[in-house]
């Protein structure tokens, strides 16, 4: 049977590389959960990327030819993503949240959360964005989210808030690639420890939720990305739980807590009955994202647990 490189020699268009590239993702089984469901858009990705084109190009450019050269850095590009099953963020060092772009690393997890539909519509009609002065990116990674909600809400400053100085630094690197260091800031901190006496009209976060058997059974694409940043203990509800029982301290009067636990949200409901919980319908597809206010979150009996 012919070498990839062989095969790939042969091509000569971008669309020839596209779909030889899907066709080769396919034969080799990969898993695709990391800003594409499908072989083919990975496959665009990684063209792209190596010819420094975007998206937006025009289609005639389907059918230009490419060089050796170009040919060879598509190429190893390819076999990386088949050989190491890295996602393609990790290969591009890119990725997009709410319409924006974001650097990204194996020192955080890829954006990816539905989080960003919410964030796009100012989170209404669970807050009055004329009303929200401070936001708080717990668990932030990347800082993705926080930095949407600095977009979202102009007027309001954004505190990014993780334990790793990792993550902490990738943060740091996209709040200054996209110029918002004025109202952005970047805080460590092991949820909640290092903030005492900061208050926020709004809390965003999309903590680690995975729990134990979910996280040992995961695609060979999702142990490039830091545990820290998936796995939750057993159940998938260790962070969750700490982050519930600290927020009301954090929120202002009338504040919301807006929180993603995906599917760990029916072992949630079963820890803590007393809660009131609002769970979000997704247009765009996701689950277990929930508003819960401070007055909720202090109603008595709201986090008493269920062992």
């Amino acid at each position: 049977m012919e070498s990839l490189e062989a095969v790939a020699k042969r091509l000569r268009t971008l669309r020839d590389l596209v779909r030889f590239g899907a066709s080769a993702f396919d034969r080799a089984g990969l898993h695709f959960g990391h800003g594409t469901d499908n072989a083919f858009d990975d496959a665009l990705a990684l063209v792209l990327h190596a010819l420094h084109l975007d998206h937006s190009i025009a289609p005639e450019y389907l059918d230009a030819r490419l060089t050796e050269a170009e040919i060879s850095d598509i190429h190893a590009l390819f076999r990386r993503r088949i050989e190491e099953r890295l996602p393609v963020p990790y290969l591009t060092h890119e990725a997009w949240f709410a319409g924006l772009r974001f650097y990204v690393d194996e020192r955080v997890v890829i954006p990816r959360s539905p989080l960003a539909e919410l964030i796009e519509r100012q989170l209404e009609p669970w807050t009055e964005p004329e009303q929200v002065g401070r936001v708080l990116d717990l668990c932030c990674g990347s800082g993705c989210i926080g930095i949407a909600a600095a977009y979202a809400f102009p007027e309001a400053t954004v505190d990014l808030v993780d334990r790793d100085t990792g993550a902490l630094e990738v943060a740091a690197r996209n709040v200054d690639e996209h110029a918002l260091g004025e109202r952005v800031r970047t805080i460590e901190s092991d949820l909640f420890a290092s903030l005492r006496g900061e208050c926020y009209d709004l809390v965003l976060c999309n903590p680690p939720y995975v729990d134990a058997e979910s996280y040992a059974s995961l695609p060979p694409e999702y142990g490039h990305e830091p545990e820290g940043g998936l796995a939750s203990g057993r159940e998938g509800l260790d962070h969750p739980l700490a982050i519930l029982a600290g927020a009301a301290d954090q929120l202002e009067p009338g504040g919301v807590l807006v929180l993603e636990v995906g599917a760990s949200r029916d072992a949630l409901e079963r820890a803590l009955p007393g809660l009131e919980f609002v769970w979000v319908d997704l247009e765009r597809g996701g689950e277990g994202v929930a508003v819960v206010t401070r007055e909720a979150l202090t109603a008595p009996g709201a986090l008493a647990r269920v062992a």
